[in-house]
């Protein structure tokens, strides 16, 4: 049988068709055209929500094709059908367009693109004309006289290639009738008027959009393609304003949110936290930003392919990484990566390829803008207006829009959600309780949010401590740590943060708990991180609330993440800079623990960078003595040379600090040793 492509990871609306090879025996492309044929009969007119007319006339033509290629295969049996080349390269023809139907009729009924197929019903009906005439085309060359068909299927062959021929596929009435009420929708967002929720109603009931679901597999669609590749800026215009115009629909026209849905939704919010936020992780180790496009080298390592193929062209076959030779300068799309960076860039609201600069998603266009604003603004009114049922509905929506794009976040802060939000942190219901901080956390990431989150007088980060500490459910606590993390970015917030007296301790708390997931125990400890970071004053108070003990306790713990241990890994270097933070660190043991995970083969770049830099700390700070101790283990040499030539993530400059730190040690050694410590301050450091 001939192998043709599946259509998985296909850009809709592009047919790559394979052709059959010339030695192919035309039984096997007879039995290929049939087996084709089924495939595309197996879609029911009933499926198609547009050019259904289009569809209609198509599959009356294949059916009418199975017949004539049934007939074929009998003559092939019966040994009367001649081999010819001209017949071969007929049939081939046909091969092409049945797969290019197939995939059209494909994205006509393809999930979640209803409306984008709708909008592009023209391009549709244009396809069908084309791949209709060439059928009529292909037929044309067969040589229909030297085979002994039936008198009714040669009438049927001769009926085929006349309607194809004259084949005038055109968008359904229907259809051009709900295209310009998609317009029309767009000039009343664009005058910020709310559209007639009827009107709306019967455009989305054409297409089959009935439920709260099918809009948000419309929105991810569309979302994929504003993401998918270049795209004219009338293209970026148009998907936008859908993408506007979906949203507004899923908010305020079909509101029905499912328990089903809502927990699934759920699931994807623990997917988007601050897990993920170790951006290094993504960059490519030459441009040192964002990839868009990675690639594997044979060494295993990936960057992006701009960047490897500006490195081959400057005359280098080595990986730039590890220095090595390579013997082949083939790239292999890492599409794991490529996942993890495009769920990176959905939650961030960047569009994906412009090497990190921020855009919006979906204000590209007027009519999205609006069609934004007039949501934020019903959904402010059901938080304050609305019944109970209501209200539980706007703050879902709340919390979806927030992680969509920066756009919302902004649109809902303009609109006033964040005090309602905050009002409704202090509810008795669990569900509710958690849902609003789920809303405040993503909102938290807006700079003007984070204004209004605070407060004039600090009031609102007291209340998210207050949810940190005593949230009714441990997911709002872990929302509350995240949120913490993103006002603490805010200098005069990470020493307000620092002053509440149980802020600190609760974090801990996570991070210290076995009922935390790990992706909450990375919010709490990146919250830490950045407390330290923005507001050194901090660091007493970390060190009071027991951190160092409680990350050192973790990291002997074989159960935990390599995230978790980067995370934790960084706070230890970062407290290591001051002189009470590093006793503590060595007298716990931590400088042996350092050593055994910096060695490691089982732990990312990202920790063994942590590694290196609360190792340097320790031997700064700790002078000849720690330095000493380091030099002892006879592993530690091996591990500093290997950071320091592969330079992952900046470590490289840090080992070679390290081993320049133990060389003039072992030098100094047989002379007088300047004693660093004072004799109080003494420590053992294993």
């Amino acid at each position: 049988m001939i192998h043709t492509q599946t259509g998985s990871n296909r850009r809709i609306l592009t047919f790559p068709a394979v052709n059959p090879c010339e030695s192919i025996s035309i039984t096997t492309l007879v039995d290929s055209l049939l087996q084709l044929a089924g495939e595309i009969l197996s879609f029911k007119p009933k499926d198609f929500s547009t050019n259904k007319r289009s569809v209609k006339e198509t599959l009356r033509h294949i059916q009418s094709l199975v017949i004539f290629f049934e007939e074929l295969r009998i003559q092939i049996r019966v040994g009367s059908m001649p081999a010819g080349r001209s017949a071969i390269l007929s049939l081939s023809e046909l091969h092409v367009i049945f797969q290019k139907l197939k995939f059209l009729l494909e994205d006509c009924t393809r999930e979640g693109a209803k409306l984008y197929m709708l909008m592009n019903s023209g391009q549709v009906s244009a396809h069908f004309r084309a791949l209709s005439r060439s059928i009529s085309t292909s037929l044309d060359t067969f040589p229909v006289g030297s085979v002994d068909l039936p008198g009714e299927v040669n009438e049927l062959i001769y009926l085929v290639m006349r309607q194809t021929r004259k084949s005038e596929a055109r968008p359904d009435r229907d259809d051009k009738r709900a295209i310009d009420s998609v317009y029309w929708f767009f000039n009343l967002f664009e005058n910020r008027i709310n559209p007639n929720s009827d009107e709306i109603l019967r455009v989305l009931d054409h297409i089959g959009v009935r439920k709260w679901r099918d809009c948000v597999n419309e929105i991810d669609f569309i979302r994929e393609e504003i993401s998918a590749g270049k795209k004219s800026n009338i293209e970026i215009e148009l998907l936008s304003s859908l993408m506007g115009f979906i949203c507004y629909c899923r908010c305020v026209i079909l509101r029905g949110i499912d328990v089903d849905d809502e927990e699934k939704d759920k699931e994807e919010d623990d997917l988007v936290m601050i897990r993920s936020l170790n951006v290094d992780d993504l960059r490519c180790p030459i441009s040192l930003e964002v990839m868009s496009d990675p690639v594997v080298l044979e060494t295993g390592h990936t960057y992006d392919r701009s960047s490897i193929t500006k490195w081959f062209a400057s005359g280098n076959i080595t990986c730039p990484k590890t220095g090595k030779t390579l013997v082949s300068t083939v790239l292999v799309d890492n599409f794991s990566v490529k996942q993890v960076i495009q769920s990176y860039f959905k939650q961030n609201g960047v569009v994906s390829g412009l090497k990190g600069k921020k855009k919006t998603i979906v204000a590209e266009s007027l009519a999205a803008e609006e069609a934004g604003k007039l949501t934020a603004e019903f959904l402010a009114g059901e938080l304050i207006n609305g019944d109970e049922e209501e209200m539980v509905k706007a703050l879902v929506e709340i919390r979806i829009l927030t992680k969509t794009s920066s756009f919302f976040r902004s649109c809902l802060v303009e609109a006033g959600v964040v005090e309602s939000l905050m009002k409704i942190l202090r509810s008795e219901e669990q569900r509710v309780q958690e849902t609003a901080m789920a809303g405040i956390m993503n909102l938290s990431k807006d700079i003007a949010g984070k204004t209004r989150i605070a407060g004039e007088d600090g009031g609102g980060v007291r209340l998210i401590v207050e949810v940190l500490n005593e949230g009714a459910r441990r997911e709002s606590r872990q929302y509350a740590a995240a949120a913490l993390f993103y006002l603490s970015s805010v200098g005069d917030y990470s020493r307000l943060i620092g002053e509440i007296s149980d802020a600190i301790p609760g974090l801990v708390r996570i991070v210290k708990s076995c009922d935390y997931s790990d992706s909450a125990k990375r919010n709490a400890l990146i919250a830490i991180r950045s407390l330290l970071m923005n507001q050194p004053d901090n660091h007493w108070r970390v060190l009071a609330a027991g951190v160092v003990p409680v990350l050192l306790d973790l990291l002997k713990s074989e159960e935990i993440s390599d995230g978790v241990t980067a995370d934790s890994m960084a706070i230890l270097a970062k407290m290591a800079e001051y002189p009470d933070g590093m006793i503590s660190v060595l007298r716990r043991g931590g400088l042996k623990l350092a050593v055994k995970i910096l060695g490691s083969s089982e732990v990312s770049p990202a920790t063994k960078q942590h590694c290196v830099a609360l190792l340097l700390n320790l031997c700064h700070n700790g002078g000849s003595d720690v330095v000493g101790s380091l030099a002892k283990n006879p592993s530690i040499m091996g591990s500093l040379y290997t950071a320091s030539s592969n330079g992952e993530f900046g470590s490289g400059k840090k080992a070679s600090a390290l081993i320049k730190l133990i060389h003039e040690f072992q030098e100094r050694k047989t002379g007088p040793v300047e004693p660093v410590l004072e004799r109080e301050r003494f420590i053992h450091a294993w």
